[in-house]
């Protein structure tokens, strides 16, 4: 008898939508127009589904009448709060492409991400802890991101204006929430056409712009909201950001198209507000990262709060070890918690647990394939099916795969082959029950605290450095984020440097978590006799040396 092939495909009983992300939502609000649609907790501020139809009218009326035109790009750089969620539902109903910037970039990833998207509006922040983004924007000035037209700073009463900046209050109050031009731009536009850009970090040293589509998003978020059972009387804790896929598809989008209340208990995450938050809303459920739950698990006063409203959410952006699961369901009440996989490019989910998925698989597996889904597990070198049981690479195919990257046809043709399957680069195995487990990465991506970190940006960002003639950046198992960065670096003859002057350079530049916890300076890296870097030598070499021990994982 032959082996069963590595291939599932998902139910197709519940039909796709096929509308834009503006005509579902309107259709949701007349359904459900004085329910809660909205708590920003740390803002102090509510919105039913009406008022929130009103406030998103108004900002797509806003930003047409700053000649703004369907296919143009609005940059959101911002932690989560109500504009961000405004921003998101505005541009959709106008056609206009949202660009979504994580918070922690800074001037050179700022820089590339507005001049590759051409962004023509920006709304930001004006500062967050040591974040200054007005000062880095003043920085890059209009030299450095000359279709930048429009800044738009999220204000608060009683600051003071900025020059050559509109106050995010003032841009809202300029538009109508009956401008007739909504519904006319709306009746032209198709699910097909893209509407988000989320950037993705690229093995290149440069982040690649992932096209994503009303369709794309729209459906994944319904079909992550089945899995949970989300209904209307669901209020969804969401303290991951909202620039990332989970934030914004797995939180936003699946309570918007289940009329459920979205939450979001402050705008970075804090431990303790959403413990908070969760009793104060008598939230039903709450989404994290491993590490998120680790730190509300693990927070001295978390015995002092009532969570037993909780019954459900999503734990996904890295593998989640057994016995954190098994605590998150014993403590925080959350019985029906599921495990979601994907990537950016896929909107994000390919496979997920159901909330009645037996606990042994929801922590040892991510779950099975999506609806309207393919899955397979191939041959990384032939591209032949595998038997189930045998680990190859993971490929999806289906409504879910991105438009492609932005203005980058050839990165687009690596990763999505002619018959349309999204080639994922995780190694995985799939069990007799279609139960998936992702066991590696083909490539050396490191996933930090849920953050998506590959190597080669880092070691091309630390190739500037004039003391750096060579480095190799690995990633290290760490307790609390699962892995941290390691650089070996080689010093141009001639020259020495210091861990300090490195940390000191990225400072600034690139991301904080992208900034490499471990530096060492060496002679040499362990090489093949072809000249192979062999990265694993590395890895081995500094778990050694720090006494480092991998997790267990799901």
């Amino acid at each position: 008898m032959a082996p069963t092939p590595s291939y599932a495909q998902g139910s197709t009983e519940v039909p796709l939508i096929e509308q834009t992300l503006g005509a579902f939502f309107d259709n949701m609000v007349a359904r459900q127009p004085e329910r809660e649609a909205l708590v920003s907790q740390h803002e102090g501020r509510r919105f039913s589904y009406g008022e929130l139809q009103t406030a998103s009218n108004r900002l797509a009326s806003a930003l047409l009448n700053l000649g703004l035109v369907p296919g143009d790009r609005v940059g959101i750089w911002s932690h989560n709060n109500v504009a961000w969620v405004l921003v998101q539902i505005a541009t959709a109903k106008v056609g206009i492409i949202l660009v979504n910037i994580n918070p922690a970039y800074r001037t050179s990833e700022l820089e590339y991400a507005l001049n590759k998207a051409g962004v023509k509006a920006l709304v930001t922040m004006a500062s967050f802890k040591t974040s200054d983004y007005l000062g880095m924007l003043r920085e890059l000035g209009p030299d450095r991101v000359p279709l930048l037209r429009h800044i738009a700073w999220i204000d608060r009463d009683g600051e003071a204006d900025q020059p050559g900046m509109r106050r995010f209050s003032d841009l809202l109050a300029s538009g109508s929430p009956d401008d007739p031009r909504i519904a006319q731009i709306g009746s032209g536009l198709q699910a097909t056409d893209p509407i988000n850009i989320q950037f993705t970090s690229g093995t290149t040293g440069f982040p690649k712009g992932a096209t994503l589509t009303h369709r794309n998003i729209l459906n994944n978020g319904f079909f992550i909201g089945e899995c949970m059972q989300l209904t209307p009387a669901d209020r969804l804790c969401i303290p991951v950001p909202l620039y990332h896929c989970f934030g914004m598809v797995l939180g936003n989008l699946a309570c918007l198209t289940h009329g459920a209340t979205i939450v979001y208990p402050s705008d970075g995450f804090d431990p303790l507000m959403v413990l908070e938050t969760v009793q104060a809303e008598k939230c039903t459920g709450l989404h994290g990262v491993p590490t998120m739950f680790i730190a509300e698990l693990d927070h001295p006063r978390f015995g002092a709060f009532d969570l037993s409203t909780l019954r459900t959410g999503i734990m996904a952006g890295s593998p989640c070890p057994t016995k954190v699961m098994k605590r998150v369901v014993d403590q925080m009440h959350l019985a029906q918690i599921t495990i979601a996989y994907g990537m950016t490019e896929t909107s994000p989910v390919s496979c997920q647990s159901s909330t009645n998925t037996p606990l042994a698989q929801r922590v040892s597996t991510v779950g099975t394939v999506q609806p309207h889904l393919e899955i397979k597990i191939v041959d990384p070198e032939t591209g032949a099916l595998v038997p189930r049981g045998t680990p190859g690479e993971l490929c999806t195919r289906g409504y879910s795969v991105m438009h492609g990257y932005w203005e980058d046809e050839a990165k687009t043709r690596e990763a999505i082959d002619t018959e349309r399957w999204m080639h994922t680069g995780d190694l995985a195995t799939m069990d007799n029950e279609g139960y998936v487990n992702i066991v590696g990465r083909i490539k050396d991506l490191v996933i930090r605290g849920g953050e998506n970190i590959y190597p080669r940006e880092i070691e091309e960002f630390l190739y500037r450095h004039p003391k750096v003639q060579d480095v190799q950046v690995v990633g290290l198992p760490d307790k609390r984020y699962g892995e941290e960065l390691c650089a070996w670096i080689i010093p141009r003859p001639g020259h020495s440097a210091t861990e300090d002057e490195i940390r000191d350079f990225c400072k600034g530049q690139i991301a904080h978590y992208k900034v490499p916890k471990y530096i060492r300076f060496v002679d040499a890296f362990p090489m093949t006799v072809t000249g192979k870097i062999q990265k694993y030598k590395i890895r081995d070499a500094m778990k050694e040396q720090l006494g480092l021990n991998e997790e267990k994982t799901a």
